[in-house]
């Protein structure tokens, strides 16, 4: 094909193009006619309709707003209606349906509630005074609810209920002992023996505590707190008095304590040590307890209720331990401090717990006010006893020489105190003070004191080997029951030989001052530098020797077997030492000087007594045998 051919062939192709072109605008422009007739009938057709929509609006929002009016009346029927069953169980009272009855008041509060924000209700004024009075006398019965059962499931617990609660070393034994005696420390291995376990103390039964709970819960909410706690206070403080004084507690001034016999004194003493121990471990553990489950969610009146509860028989607990720590100081009563100085502290820990609030702050510190009184006065005593051992001035002397009451009344005094080491040491560091050095100081002291007391008491004697033997007698005492008590440690080895060795010299100054004049009998002076022989003393002169002999070991014999050494070693060790030195020199005499006797006339006469004789005699001496008992 030609190029003007293909010319003519796109030319024909343009102008069909150009003519589908036209038509579509052609059709184009009538679619936009058409659909601009469309949106003006529309919007003719809304206008029409408009006035039919806000008709129907409106009666679609009146139902609406019926159907809330007949909620809200059906609401406020209901609140009527609830307020009529709620009547109901309010005038049946509390003691039939206690749960439905709380339920009732809950209803009731919720009535008033409703009706305070709907005050345009008609009738709301009255339907809310009406509310208020039956809530007021549903209170008021429920107060007298609250009263009764407490009062009815609070009795004091009776002594053997008590008891039964202790571990088994304190229980009473059968006799109406304590097993475990007053005066025993921590330190006494009894008490290691068994694990010492307290059972709980049950006051009011499980089951009637949550009724309780509720019913001090509705009082509160009703705005009856001090109601609440007068009756709870009331209550539970009488029972609990009335627990204590079945147990045997009383209330005694420093005057009754002063009047007593010691006696007397020191058995209420243990008692008191024992009620502590029940009223801190059982029963105001127990009060606690039921205090905390009763006003749970209360907590304003938790403690105070618990304090107010426990007060008075916290303060005739503490008055009698007061009234003791004041009284007049006496030896005797050291141990008692002791013992109750360990009860308060052992007590100390569970006072801090259940005392620990700003309610009980009073009777805490006076606990631990008693507890530093009991340590001082105990300190104090301990420094009086030092000086009334050594100030004793008891004129009693024992004639015999023997261990003199004081003495020995000291020793058990100091060993005893050993049982309280650590009791003690716990006292000296109230003070300050370094516990083991403090004890050493006061058990040296109190030992230093005797001795100057003995020395003093040994001048009594007239005769000084009595002298010397009392003191060797109780100076042997002393360190024999130290060495056999716990004192050894605290004392030591030193103080023990130094004091053995004071012993031995209070016998060899016995030994010299009772002998020496007697050995001089047997004693021969040498007239010559080379000795003396059987011519140096004439027969008149050994005739006299013998006399005297006879006359003073008779006279010994006689005085020191009514002399007494109590300890048999040290006896036995003291007339083995007097016996080789006398035996020997008797002998002697008698073999150098006996035959110039036996030679001559009535020999019987001057050689009394034969060696094995004065053996068998000596054997007599320290016996305490009376003049009378020897002839026999």
């Amino acid at each position: 094909m030609g190029v003007p051919q293909a010319m003519e062939a796109l030319g024909a192709r343009a102008s069909s193009i150009r003519d589908a072109l036209h038509k579509s605008q052609t059709i184009t422009d009538n679619m936009v006619s058409i659909l601009g007739s469309f949106d003006h009938r529309l919007s003719a057709l809304e206008t029409a309709m408009r006035p039919t929509q806000i008709r129907t609006h409106s009666i679609r929002r009146a139902h609406e707003n019926i159907d809330k009016t007949l909620k809200a009346v059906e609401v406020i029927l209901g609140q009527f209606d609830l307020t009529r069953k709620a009547e109901a169980k309010i005038l049946r009272g509390p003691h039939e349906d206690l749960e439905s009855y709380l339920e009732a008041i809950d209803q009731l509060r919720s009535i008033i509630h409703f009706f305070s924000s709907h005050k345009n209700v008609k009738s709301s004024d009255g339907v809310l005074h009406h509310a208020n009075n039956l809530l007021s006398k549903a209170i008021s019965k429920l107060e007298d609810e609250f009263r009764q059962l407490l009062t009815n499931y609070s009795k004091p617990v009776e002594p053997d209920r008590l008891f039964d609660c202790l571990p088994d070393s304190l229980r009473p034994d059968p006799a109406g002992q304590k097993n475990e005696a007053s005066g025993k420390g921590s330190d006494h291995p009894n008490k290691s023996l068994k694990p010492v376990i307290y059972t709980p103390l049950t006051l009011i039964p499980p089951r009637v505590l949550p009724l309780l709970h509720d019913l001090a819960q509705q009082m509160v909410l009703a705005g009856h707190q001090q109601q609440l706690f007068r009756t709870y206070r009331d209550t539970r403080g009488s029972v609990l008095e009335q627990s204590l004084r079945k147990l045997g507690v009383e209330r005694l001034s420093k005057d009754d304590v002063q009047k007593m016999q010691w006696e007397v004194l020191e058995a209420k003493i243990g008692n008191w040590i024992h009620y502590m121990r029940i009223a801190v471990k059982l029963l105001f553990t127990g009060e606690k307890k039921i205090c905390d489950q009763i006003f749970e969610g209360a907590e304003s009146l938790k403690d105070p209720c618990f304090a107010e509860v426990t007060a008075n028989s916290v303060a005739v607990l503490l008055s009698f331990g007061e009234a003791i720590a004041r009284s007049k100081r006496s030896p005797e009563k050291l141990f008692v401090l002791l013992d109750m100085y360990e009860i308060m502290r052992e007590l100390q820990s569970e006072i801090e717990f259940l005392f620990g609030s700003k309610a009980c702050m009073e009777m805490r510190e006076s606990a631990l006010s008693l507890t530093k009184r009991l340590a001082q006065t105990a300190q104090e005593t301990f420094g009086d006893f030092e000086e009334a051992v050594e100030k004793d001035a008891t004129k009693t002397a024992v004639l015999d020489g023997t261990v003199h009451p004081l003495t020995s009344y000291v020793i058990n005094y100091v060993k005893f105190l050993f049982d309280y080491q650590s009791t003690l040491k716990q006292l000296f560091q109230e003070f300050d003070g370094e516990p083991e050095s403090q004890l050493t100081n006061v058990t040296t002291r109190i030992m230093q004191a005797l001795q100057n007391n003995l020395d003093g008491k040994s001048k009594q004697y007239k005769d000084p080997a009595l002298t010397q033997l009392f003191l060797m007698n109780n100076i042997h005492y002393i360190v024999r029951s130290v060495r056999r008590s716990e004192a050894k440690d605290l004392l030591g080895d030193d103080w023990v030989q130094i004091h053995r060795r004071i012993v031995q010299q209070h016998a060899n100054q016995y030994k010299r001052v009772s002998w020496a004049k007697i050995l001089q009998c047997l004693t021969v002076q040498s007239g010559n530098p080379s000795g003396g022989d059987s011519s140096s003393l004439s027969r008149a002169m050994v005739k006299d020797r013998f006399k005297t002999f006879n006359v003073q070991f008779e006279e010994l014999h006689q005085r020191q077997s009514q002399w007494t050494v109590p300890d048999s070693e040290l006896r036995e060790s003291l007339r083995l030492a007097v016996a080789e030195v006398l035996l020997p020199a008797y002998r002697s005499f008698i073999k150098r000087f006996g035959p110039m006797i036996e030679n001559g006339k009535n020999p019987g006469k001057y050689i009394k007594l034969r060696p094995e004789t004065i053996e068998s005699m000596l054997n007599e001496f320290f016996e305490s045998k009376t003049w009378g008992e020897q002839k026999r």
